[in-house]
C-alpha cells in the first residue's frame, strides 16, 4: 500500500448510488464514499495504514474488542447499502492499496459481480439456529445401586451405560429433527448453506446447537419461511434476519464468507 491510507471495501452494487452517504460512518469512524466503474459501484472508506496496514492489522485481528467494533461498523454500512439496492457484501477487513486497485477488481470481476447481484435481487438472508434443549450438557452420574449378585461398582457401570445410551439416542433424535428442518427450509429458500454449529461459549447458550443454517429467501416468501422455522420442530429455534446476503455472494473461486462477529 502506498501513502498513509488504504481503501477499505464494504460492498458492491449495480448502478449509481441510491442512498445518501452523508450520514454514514464506517470503520475507524471514517466517512463512506463510492468508486464507480462501468455498471458497478463500490462502497469504500479511506482508512489509516497505522491501523489497517498489514502488520497493525495482524495484531488488531487478535483483539476481540477491536474486531467486534470493526465488524459492527462494516455490517452497518453493508445493511444500509442493501436497503437501497441488491448488494454483494465483501469479506470483513478487505483493504486495497488505492482506488485504482478497486477499479481493477470491478473490471476483472465485472461479470461475476453481475451474476451474484442478479441472484440476490429481491432476496434477503435469514439465519436459523436450532438447539437440542432436551439433551443435557453433561449426563448426570447415576447413583450406585446394590442388589443380590450385583456389586455396587457393576451396578454403577450398568446405570452409566444406560444413561449414555439415552443421551446418544436424544442426540440422534435432535440431529434428525435438525436435518428435517433444514431440508424443509431449503425447499422454500432460493439457496441455503449450513455453517458450523457454534460452541456454547460463542452461542451464549447452554443448550447444544444442532443447526446453524443460512437461507436466501425471496421477499414474498419470508412470512412462510419464518412460520415454518418456528412451528415444525420440537427443537428450540432462533431466527435472525433479514440480513444482506453475506453467505451467498462469494465470487467464483472464493470461499463463502460468514462475517458473523456482530450478528
Amino acid at each position: 500500500m502506498t501513502g498513509e491510507h488504504g481503501v477499505y471495501l464494504y460492498a458492491v452494487t449495480r448502478g449509481a448510488p441510491r442512498l445518501c452517504l452523508d450520514d454514514l460512518t464506517g470503520v475507524a469512524s471514517r466517512p463512506v464514499r463510492v468508486i464507480e466503474e462501468g455498471e458497478l459501484t463500490a462502497y469504500v472508506s479511506d482508512v489509516p495504514l497505522t491501523e489497517f496496514g498489514e502488520e497493525p492489522l495482524r495484531r488488531s485481528m487478535e483483539d476481540l474488542a477491536w474486531l467486534e467494533e470493526t465488524a459492527r461498523a462494516h455490517h452497518r454500512i453493508v445493511e444500509a447499502v442493501a436497503r437501497s439496492a441488491p448488494t454483494a457484501p465483501v469479506r470483513l477487513v478487505t483493504v486495497y492499496h488505492d482506488d485504482a486497485q478497486v477499479r481493477e477488481l470491478l473490471r476483472e470481476r465485472h461479470s461475476d459481480f453481475l451474476t451474484v447481484l442478479a441472484r440476490v435481487a429481491d432476496r434477503r438472508e435469514w439465519g436459523v439456529k436450532a438447539y437440542a434443549v432436551q439433551v443435557p450438557a453433561q449426563p448426570a452420574a447415576p447413583e450406585p445401586e446394590t442388589g443380590p449378585g450385583t456389586s455396587p461398582g457393576r451396578a454403577y457401570l450398568q446405570r452409566r451405560r444406560t444413561a449414555l445410551r439415552g443421551r446418544e439416542e436424544m442426540w440422534r433424535t435432535a440431529a434428525a429433527q435438525a436435518e428435517k428442518l433444514h431440508d424443509a427450509l431449503t425447499g422454500i429458500a432460493a439457496a441455503s448453506t449450513r455453517h458450523r454449529v457454534q460452541d456454547p461459549k460463542l452461542s451464549g447458550r447452554e443448550e447444544p446447537m444442532v443447526l446453524n443454517g443460512a437461507y436466501l429467501v425471496d421477499s414474498a416468501r419470508e412470512r412462510e419461511f419464518a412460520a415454518l422455522a418456528r412451528d415444525m420442530t420440537d427443537l428450540e429455534v432462533e431466527i435472525t434476519g433479514p440480513w444482506a446476503p453475506y453467505s451467498f455472494t462469494a465470487l467464483p473461486g472464493e470461499a463463502a464468507h460468514d462475517d458473523s462477529v456482530a450478528r
